[in-house]
């Protein structure tokens, strides 16, 4: 979990340098790290049962969350086959709506941009507040994920 408490503190200060030329906004430590609190740390299952393949599109705490991390852990290897849990074609994965518009090539018309992301085992996503996102629905085996919600020091 500390290995994510910095990890996460040194994205927050990359994807917010623009914003905050001078880190007075929050809280720093020696390194000019935003100082960051886990508000919350759970697990997450998903199997293709209905209302356990997803967790549709939502935004992390709801103005009380700076930001996320999601670590896809690996597949569950006792209640199936590698083969049937793994993540090749089964579904699964991220998909971001950062509000970018984009032209759809078929309609001609303007709509918000999806950004689609294709995790395996390992893979770590940084979600800053505000940004709406989904885990999309997987179709067969079983899924884990860690979440850790953040809140920067002000």
């Amino acid at each position: 979990l500390e290995t994510c408490n910095d990890l996460f503190a040194r994205w927050y200060r990359q994807q917010h340098a623009c914003n905050d030329r001078n880190t007075s906004a929050y809280k720093t430590d020696e390194n000019d790290n935003p100082i960051v609190s886990r508000l919350m740390t759970f697990m997450t299952r998903y199997t293709p049962a209905p209302d356990e393949n997803a967790l549709l599109k939502h935004v992390d705490g709801a103005g009380k969350v700076d930001g996320s991390v999601v670590l896809a852990l690996p597949v569950d290897r006792w209640t199936a086959s590698e083969e049937e849990n793994s993540f090749e074609g089964h579904g699964g994965g991220l998909t971001f709506w950062d509000g970018r518009m984009r032209r759809n090539v078929e309609s001609g018309k303007r709509e918000v941009e999806e950004i689609k992301y294709d995790t395996r085992s390992g893979d770590l996503a940084f979600i800053d507040r505000a940004v709406w996102h989904q885990a999309n629905p997987i179709t067969r085996g079983t899924r884990w994920a860690l979440v850790i919600f953040y809140k920067v020091e002000r």
